[in-house]
């Protein structure tokens, strides 16, 4: 890890080995109210704004189709947020008017050197596990923010995130049936969670499309907002949950995620050890003292 400066830029330095690339993040000691971080590639942008990290896929013109580019650089910028002290959330969202349309079909299906089923299998679980279960298990709350269409598996991404927000001409469809796949990135994980089990079915078999309005009455959507001030909206949304005690949330998260498959024993433990550890931090102390001063805490700098 190495910190630097420059200028009103905080840079990330790639480093190579043993086949993997690794995103350092940079300008740790930063105070500016928005910095850039260099992602390595144009195709993905990264901000850091009111402690909100604003993730942006940035390929509209192919509706921030996943790549070989693309998407190696999601998995380092979301391993690197999640250590920056800087940063309450992180708001992934896409450029121009997708979100993200899946997988590069165009890449599909040729090239490279011929692998068995197992090592087919290993690499692809591998992808899977450093981008949708690296959201799902990010110490932070996760904004999916979807000024359009999500589709596959950038609906699985979407899917993966704690929180989603969509404009009011953004639409979902699970679209896997439609070039002849089964699904990846847990999109048959997540979606019967939030939707119950026969309507996911219903969406996988039919990969029709749900319109925003639809989605949030399903639950997919927590909030829809107006397409002419979606990326505002989505913004001040991901930035007063940002703005809250980050560590009283990440517990939250914890809790949460792991009460959907553990019994309530399990949970009732979990909450007492994550209350006892709120109890005397310096987040909880705050937010009483505001209490009685009548005023709103304030948890960051």
């Amino acid at each position: 890890m190495v910190d630097l400066r420059d200028g009103n830029r905080c840079v990330m330095l790639t480093e190579s080995g043993a086949r993997r690339n690794r995103l350092a993040l940079i300008c740790r000691f930063c105070e500016m109210k928005m910095v850039d971080i260099d992602t390595g590639t144009e195709e993905l942008l990264c901000r850091i704004e009111d402690r909100v990290a604003v993730v942006t896929l940035n390929k509209p013109h192919k509706k921030n189709a996943l790549g070989d580019v693309l998407t190696p650089a999601l998995r380092s910028v979301l391993l690197a947020l999640a250590d920056d002290e800087r940063v309450g959330c992180v708001m992934i969202t896409g450029a121009g008017d997708a979100f993200c349309s899946g997988g590069d079909v165009s890449g599909m299906g040729g090239g490279g050197t011929p692998k068995s089923r197992d090592e087919r299998v290993a690499e692809l679980l591998q992808k899977q596990e450093t981008l949708t279960l690296r959201i799902h298990e990010l110490g932070k709350v996760t904004v999916a923010a979807l000024p359009g269409a999500a589709a596959g598996a950038g609906l699985s991404i979407a899917l993966a995130c704690d929180l989603r927000v969509a404009s009011s001409n953004a639409f979902i469809t699970t679209a896997f049936r439609n070039v002849g796949l089964s699904g990846d990135y847990g999109a048959s994980w997540f979606l019967p969670r939030l939707i119950g089990l026969s309507k996911a079915k219903e969406l996988f078999y039919t990969a029709r499309r749900v319109s925003a309005e639809e989605g949030e009455r399903l639950g997919l959507f927590n909030q829809v907002f107006p397409e002419e001030t979606f990326r505002d909206d989505a913004f001040t949304y991901a930035r007063e949950i940002a703005n809250g005690p980050s560590a009283t949330l990440s517990r939250m998260k914890t809790n949460l995620n792991q009460g959907v498959s553990q019994g309530l024993k399990a949970s009732l433990l979990l909450e007492a050890q994550h209350l006892i550890e709120s109890a005397g931090s310096a987040e909880a102390k705050e937010a009483i003292s505001a209490f009685m001063e009548k005023r709103t805490p304030k948890f960051h700098p």
